[in-house]
């Protein structure tokens, strides 16, 4: 793919985040004009700073760049793993990342800590799970001379199954009062979001650190005996990728929950619509996966306010029909 047609969707993938983000500002249980969202987000106003100040900076502004983040980091992270593991269900959370995260998070919040430490035993979760994984996958991982894909594909199932255990059994001791709230924490849940800025960082240190390797990823695309041919260090760059994606995963799960198909819908999408180049795949997966979580947490905002849904529910609800579409769309 040329860099101009490249460039174009990176355009119009960023213009319509923009265009989902003024609405996220603008909609919800308390309607709000374009006008006087973007005035108190821009200071455009002389008057003293009132609820509408409040509702877009300290509610809406934060909950929305969280949603973004929390998307471009499922999205690239089920792009990479895609590569790593040439599989084409693979996505963010079959290595066992959120499962750790989830018991974590669910221990902490059955033990009535306060919320900020849930959040804290989420990414200490996660980060578990991530080195249980690579501890007993590594020899694969790090060998260049064999397939790193089934050990780590069957590791991360059997201890994603390992931690669903636990999460069912703490669900079925938990009191009726702490219910409600852990279940909203599975299914994904951006309400308790007004710290995006980790996730931000996060996002910018992924991008760094994966978009450069890019080219090595297409060769890695046509086997790992093709890539050594080709001067590739298959073994740093599988561990790099496997790093980048897990850590990836680990800070969207502590921001937002557990919010699914986003991993794995959205690059299909592009992969289906543009093609599979890594070098314009990666960058557009995190713009499209940003802009997938912030329009699914707008529609969970909005669609029975000032009730509020899951954001994982909704992202479910689109993306099951829409993963069953391209599959029975495409040639066989």
């Amino acid at each position: 793919m040329n860099a101009a047609r490249a460039t174009t969707i990176w355009i119009a993938l960023g213009a319509a985040c923009v265009c989902v983000l003024v609405a996220s500002l603008a909609m919800g249980s308390v309607a709000l004009p374009v006008s006087r969202a973007l005035g108190a987000l821009f200071h455009m106003h002389a008057a003293t700073p009132d609820i509408a100040d409040d509702i877009v900076l300290t509610l809406r502004l934060p909950r929305a760049l969280a949603g973004f983040a929390s998307g471009a980091l499922l999205a690239t992270a089920g792009a990479l793993l895609q590569v790593l593991l040439r599989n084409p269900l693979a996505e963010p959370y079959v290595l066992g990342v959120s499962g750790g995260a989830a018991a974590f998070a669910l221990a902490a919040m059955l033990a009535s800590l306060p919320w900020w430490s849930v959040d804290i035993a989420a990414c200490a979760g996660a980060l578990a799970s991530i080195v249980l994984v690579l501890g007993l996958a590594r020899g694969d991982v790090w060998r260049s001379g064999q397939d790193a894909s089934p050990r780590l594909l069957l590791t991360g199932v059997v201890i994603a199954s390992g931690w669903g255990a636990l999460i069912t059994l703490m669900l079925s001791i938990a009191p009726e009062n702490r219910l409600r709230g852990m279940i909203f924490w599975l299914t994904g849940d951006l309400n308790g979001a007004a710290a995006p800025w980790p996730a931000l960082a996060a996002l910018a240190v992924v991008l760094v650190t994966i978009v450069p390797a890019a080219p090595q990823l297409n060769v890695l695309l046509r086997g790992d005996a093709a890539a050594q041919s080709l001067g590739v260090p298959v073994a740093r760059l599988r561990l790099r990728v496997y790093l980048v994606a897990s850590l990836a995963a680990a800070a969207a799960v502590t921001t937002a929950g557990t919010i699914g198909f986003v991993g794995l819908v959205v690059p299909h999408l592009l992969r289906l619509a543009f093609g599979n180049d890594q070098r314009m795949l990666v960058p557009a997966a995190a713009l499209a996966g940003g802009l997938a979580v912030m329009a699914a947490d707008l529609a969970a905002r909005t669609v029975i306010a000032p009730a509020q849904l899951p954001v994982g529910v909704v992202t479910a609800l689109i993306g099951v029909p829409m993963f069953l579409w391209m599959l029975l769309g495409r040639p066989r």
